[in-house]
């Protein structure tokens, strides 16, 4: 399909300002994600925290000229003479409109999927189970939103044979809008769990929202055990004409399942289907692998493959790789490991991921084959050079017989081509990666694991997991209990609570918060060098850091007479050598009741004086520090402590005549006292999913999952003791598993002997024994467990709040006391 601005003005129903001839083949919905700019729509969304229109300005100088909008830009004749703007009441209903009428030009089959858990795997298992039969679209990584079905579906044309798209929904009223777009023609529903139960009042009301979906397709696919869905099947007049196709483990349907066992690692489903027993075999043995395939069994039976050729490829199935990992690696290297699956819109994504990354400048891209498009060659890696090219990828190492024959479309400087992973490996000097963030993108049969492993830095089995969706969840949820206007501060301190410096700051920068916080210079200076460019307040600013401070444009806490003066002769002396520097922003610390830093009320008026006198220093921002806003039992000494921080505040603004950001609340303060929000508010803990009551943490999200692994497994008689000092004694036949992580990992001495619990394939294991400077053992006893077997030490299984408990402290400390020497991983689903 061509389309030009003209066209999807009519299609949207838009008024069109400007020439309209423009051509449009790429969407765009993120200003940070600007790849294509010849023709690239952008559509300027606007949300609660969000305003996709004050991004026009910085887009059109980057060379974009088509815009939909719901209000012109100030003097846009003039400033944007040659732009074309589609102008319409609502950004997110245009793009769902024209994504609704390109949708209507193909006629291919369609499968929609829905449900609360597995719509991502179900959807990539019909895909690896499916590609060899038809030429498949899908949607790209978990795109299910109001905004990613959307561009799920612009990607459909005329050579696909089916099409697959998952939708999810977390309010009434999105499904149907859902529905129009991806119209699918097969509908799949793979259960119903708690998940956005916060958002409607009874489960079968969101069961009724997600069978929306299915309205107009032509055959519904469930599972019948799933009783809330079956019984609303039956209540949906819209359902009553549908041909039904189920599958169910108790009572019959069209695939019954009859008997399932586990063999080992692999797991065989004996089911009756046309009064006939088949089997497949599974290499997965869990429940929700074992729902899975059940699910991706009745599609196949329903579109008519034959049960051998299904029996084949079940068999086949590999693990979905639902995330890109961030990864230390060799030589100051940053390794982006997303080596499971290739395709063109997965490689965009992990493409912009790589473009969130700023500590390094260099960026390199390992490529394997891209299997099963259903396109030539030719056009294929003529359109991933395009795309790598809009990225801005410097080094390109390419890998396989297809892309080895289609280098010359690259036009990367530094290009390298191997027909397959074990010659790169061979033959490609590893050592030459230095300086640089990598990105692995390969189909699995390429075995990119092998390069992970030789690129990633050597460090013991114990990792701290950080999920970047879940941080960015957090800082959603609250971004959502701010005042318009109210400016957001994250603090990024001790290693941004023991998750990591750059690689944290990295994220917040892309979601656009408007300050950094640190403790200390020589954290921002990490942040600069790292290509952080967000305002960085210092809170323990130390007189041998001022010149690097000024240098790197960090701006610190000024809590007294003696730093104000230090750090102004620091400025001084900048000067001096000849260093042509703007007024330094600066930032007062006022003590309304803390009592640890800042300024009392009998300094104000001596402090007024010298700022008001003072021509190399600027006031960005006064603030003060609440000592109790996370108890209700000091809810009175917090709203004196407010009440002191205004009137001290206000009196600096009266008598400084200059305008400057006031900020007071903490996390706990944004949730519990939101009459206090000011000019800007300081987001810690909470950013990292730790909330100050149970309502509040139901909301939040998990980031940080500390987890290690079984080293061995040894059987101890009753009566004898384990570890040092003899403190774990056996009083019964025992079962330990020696896990090797200890207290100079940050797994605290005081969990020893049965006080700490950790996880073992989600069943607890108490800690027998003292805990070892590098490892610990764990009574598991009674449970399933076999020697490299994972183990959590906090997560979503045992809290970070509950560890801090059992410790008689708090969740701050767990998460600090995590040790530099334990490797962080980054992922983002």
């Amino acid at each position: 399909m061509n389309y030009t601005t003209s066209a999807i003005a009519q299609i949207t129903g838009a008024t069109l300002h400007g020439a309209g001839n423009r051509p449009v083949a790429h969407l765009l919905i993120d200003s940070r994600k600007l790849g294509h700019i010849s023709d690239a729509l952008f559509f300027a969304l606007r949300g609660d925290r969000h305003d996709g229109h004050l991004f026009i300005a910085d887009l059109y100088a980057r060379g974009l000229r088509a815009f939909v909008v719901e209000y012109l830009p100030e003097n846009a004749t003039a400033a944007f003479a040659d732009a074309d703007f589609l102008l319409l009441d609502d950004t997110l209903q245009a793009l769902q409109d024209l994504c609704a009428f390109h949708r209507k030009q193909f006629t291919c089959p369609v499968i929609g999927i829905t449900g609360s858990n597995g719509k991502t795997v179900v959807k990539e298992w019909l895909y690896q189970l499916l590609h060899e039969t038809f030429s498949i679209v899908r949607s790209p990584k978990s795109f299910n939103s109001q905004v990613g079905v959307p561009l799920s579906v612009w990607q459909m044309n005329a050579e696909h044979q089916l099409g697959i798209f998952e939708a999810g929904i977390s309010q009434p009223g999105e499904m149907i809008r859902l529905q129009r777009i991806i119209a699918p023609t097969v509908g799949l529903i793979t259960n119903i769990g708690q998940a956005h139960d916060e958002n409607f009042t009874r489960q079968y009301e969101k069961v009724d929202e997600k069978l929306q979906l299915f309205h107009s397709c032509e055959t519904l696919i469930y599972c019948k055990d799933f009783g809330s869905v079956h019984d609303r099947i039956g209540h949906d007049p819209a359902l009553h004409k549908k041909k039904l196709f189920t599958w169910s483990a108790k009572t019959k349907a069209d695939l019954q399942q009859a008997r399932v066992t586990r063999i080992g690692l692999e797991t065989e489903i004996q089911a009756v289907y046309n009064l006939r027993f088949e089997t497949i075999r599974i290499p997965f043995t869990d429940d929700a692998s074992i729902e899975n395939a059940m699910h991706c069994w009745a599609v196949m039976l329903h579109l008519g493959i034959p049960q051998e050729t299904i029996t084949a490829r079940m068999a086949s199935l590999t693990p979905v790789a639902m995330r890109l990992e961030l990864k230390e690696g060799i030589n100051n290297c940053s390794v982006i490991n997303d080596s499971y699956n290739s395709d063109l819109g997965s490689l965009a994504v992990a493409l912009d991921f790589l473009n969130q990354q700023h500590q390094h400048e260099q960026h390199t891209l390992i490529l394997s084959d891209i299997l099963q498009s259903g396109r030539s060659e030719q056009a294929l890696y003529a359109e991933v050079a395009s795309l790598l090219s809009k990225k801005g990828i410097h080094r390109l190492i390419g890998i396989g017989e297809a892309i080895c024959r289609n280098r010359d479309v690259f036009e990367v400087q530094d290009k390298n081509f191997y027909t397959d992973t074990a010659s790169f490996l061979q033959s490609f000097s590893i050592s030459s990666f230095r300086d640089e963030t990598i990105l692995l993108k390969g189909a699995r049969a390429f075995g990119f694991e092998a390069i992970s492993k030789v690129l990633q830095q050597k460090t013991h089995e114990t990792v701290l997991e950080i999920n970047l969706n879940a941080l960015v969840h957090n800082l959603n949820y609250f971004r959502s209990r701010l005042q318009p206007g109210t400016k957001l501060m994250a603090m990024v301190k001790a290693l941004s609570y023991g998750s990591g410096s750059f690689e944290i700051a990295n994220v917040l920068q892309f979601h656009r918060a408007d300050y950094l916080a640190v403790a200390y210079a020589d954290e921002g200076i990490e942040l600069r060098k790292a290509g952080i460019t967000l305002p960085i307040m210092v809170m323990n600013p130390e007189e041998q850091s001022y010149d690097a401070m000024i240098q790197y444009r960090l701006e610190p806490e000024i809590y007294s007479f003696r730093v104000l003066s230090l750090f102004d002769e620091a400025a001084q002396r900048q000067r001096r050598i000849g260093e042509d520097i703007p007024p330094l922003p600066v930032h007062i610390k006022l003590d309304t009741g803390m009592r640890r830093l800042g300024f009392e009320e009998a300094d104000l008026n001596e402090l007024i004086v010298r700022l008001r006198n003072n021509r190399q220093l600027v006031v960005r921002s006064v603030f003060s520090h609440l000592a109790g806003s996370d108890e209700a039992v000091h809810d009175g000494f917090t709203k004196q402590q407010v009440e002191r921080f205004t009137a001290m505040s206000e009196k600096l603004q009266e008598h400084l005549g200059t305008k400057f950001l006031r900020h007071i609340l903490n996390s706990a303060g944004i949730s519990r006292f939101p009459d206090a929000q000011f000019d800007m508010v300081r987001l810690g803990i909470g950013m990292y999913g730790i909330g100050v009551n149970p309502e509040e943490q139901a909301l939040l999200q998990n980031v940080s999952t500390l987890k290690t692994t079984i080293s061995q497994i040894k059987n101890v008689p009753e009566g004898e003791t384990v570890g040092y000092s003899r403190k774990g004694k056996a009083t019964r036949a025992t079962q330990i598993a020696t896990v090797p992580i200890g207290y100079a990992d940050g797994l605290n001495r005081r969990l020893s002997n049965g006080r700490g619990v950790l996880w073992v394939n989600g069943q607890p294991a108490p800690i027998i024994g003292n805990v070892c400077m590098d490892m610990c053992m764990i009574d598991i006893t009674g449970l399933t467990a076999r020697e490299g077997d994972e183990v959590i030490v906090f997560g979503d299984a045992v809290t970070i709040a509950r560890m801090a408990k059992d410790l008689e402290t708090i969740p701050y400390e767990v998460l600090t006391n995590v040790s530099a020497r334990v490797k962080r991983v980054y992922f983002q689903e």
